[in-house]
């Protein structure tokens, strides 16, 4: 892949838009005590919690309490929502379907939604690590200054740290091999894999880490062999004449994922499953005083994910949430209508109507092992805690294992149609 030009211009550019990204998230923001984060991080308070999920996102920033502290998470935010309005709003679905002029609203409407939630983030962090709640240590160690202005720099500075990661991102879609947000994503999960790695080697010894390297070596085949897994649905459009020409008469297929959500659905689960952690972070009772019932019954059933409570309600989540996200995300009925417009119908099924009821019928029974296949692969963190009393971020499972392997097949995919163009050979010979 070096011996192409433009593909060695592209990756080579794309891995020093990762190295300023990287390096964005050790720079402490303006205020913040680098030592004091150090000494907070050497207590070893912030295993878990509610912003576990946000950190792992973040590459480990958040905790640092960097300039890019609120890593990409925000921009996740914004997407989703937004691609969760079409439903909803009307002009959002028309400008789905006007074509690249369209995808270029929703992207500025996107870009409005990352800074606003980016400010609503920042809000919320500032003020936990001003309390000391963020690290579980004494307020004022980590800001020593809480003044107005120094806190309001703070904000700025981590919306700013949010507005030129999605400038990078885009800058590698543009610029690079492609898929930029994905990218940054996928590094910022790799970059914890080396110190979860080293923790299960230190804690739990080389048996259970070779025990680990295995089952996620499989783990990572299994996933391959899933998101690759499609129902092809023949397709036959009858012939037409055109004048002196005939048209039409192909064969094709509508190849239908057995994993069609992605990783949205564990996304939208473990977001769920994180507001009991952040009522209890808020609602802390004052000394001599004994919590609520409520708060109570969370940190009994969703304070640790050990609890088989919390594991069935987040199988059950993600099922639910896969199922919901495949219903917004294709409509067999608009499927239908463009196969009849054009000349297109399933062999042994009649246009319009009938054609919308099989697909429909398609779509329910594949998701069902896709729904089931996710809720499983969100547990393995779980399960292995409870096993081998892991970190809840173990790396082979969960979010970061779909989203490391996503990314990964995406970009090999796309690295090979480039390859193709040049040379007509692929990058896996």
């Amino acid at each position: 892949m070096f011996q192409s030009p433009d593909l060695r211009r592209k990756i080579l550019f794309t891995l020093g838009i990762i190295a300023i990204y990287r390096i964005g998230a050790f720079i402490p923001a303006p205020g913040v005590s680098y030592d004091g984060v150090q000494r907070c991080l050497a207590l070893g308070n912030t295993e878990g919690g509610a912003y576990a999920f946000v950190n792992m996102f973040s590459g480990g920033a958040m905790l640092q309490v960097s300039v890019f502290a609120l890593g990409i998470m925000p921009y996740i935010t914004a997407a989703i929502i937004t691609q969760l309005l079409r439903v909803v709003i009307p002009r959002f679905e028309a400008l789905q379907r006007e074509g690249a002029q369209g995808q270029a609203k929703l992207t500025q409407y996107t870009r409005y939604l990352t800074i606003a939630i980016g400010t609503l983030n920042a809000t919320v962090l500032v003020t936990m690590a001003r309390s000391g709640a963020l690290l579980g240590c004494q307020p004022g160690e980590i800001i020593p200054d809480d003044s107005l202005p120094v806190i309001l720099l703070m904000i700025v500075v981590m919306v700013t740290g949010v507005t030129l990661i999605m400038w990078l991102g885009e800058q590698i879609t543009e610029r690079g091999i492609g898929n930029g947000m994905s990218i940054l994503i996928f590094v910022a999960i790799a970059a914890g894999f080396p110190s979860s790695m080293r923790e299960i080697w230190d804690v739990q010894g080389w048996r259970i880490f070779t025990v680990v390297l295995v089952i996620g070596i499989i783990l990572v085949g299994a996933i391959v062999f899933v998101e690759q897994s499609q129902r092809r649905v023949p397709v036959q459009y009858a012939k037409k004449q055109i004048g002196r020409r005939t048209v039409g008469g192909t064969s094709t297929y509508i190849p239908i994922k057995v994993n069609m959500a992605g990783v949205i659905p564990v996304i939208f689960s473990s977001s769920v499953l994180m507001l009991p952690s952040v009522l209890m972070q808020f609602n802390q009772p004052a000394p001599g005083e004994e919590p609520s019932a409520v708060m109570n019954w969370f940190s009994i059933y969703f304070g640790q994910g050990d609890h088989p409570v919390y594991m069935a309600t987040f199988f059950l989540l993600t099922m639910g949430f896969t199922y919901f996200y495949v219903s917004i995300t294709f409509n067999p009925n608009e499927v239908a209508e463009n196969m009849r417009k054009y000349g297109g119908f399933i062999p042994g099924i009649r246009a319009g109507k009938p054609t919308e009821s099989y697909l429909s019928y398609v779509i329910s029974r594949i998701t069902f092992p896709g729904a089931l296949y996710l809720g499983f692969i969100a547990l393995i963190p779980l399960i292995a805690f409870v096993l081998i009393g892991a970190d809840q971020n173990f790396p082979f499972g969960g979010t970061s294992i779909l989203i490391m392997v996503g990314v990964g097949l995406t970009t090999v995919k796309q690295m090979n149609a480039q390859l193709e163009q040049h040379n007509y050979e692929g990058l896996l010979r």
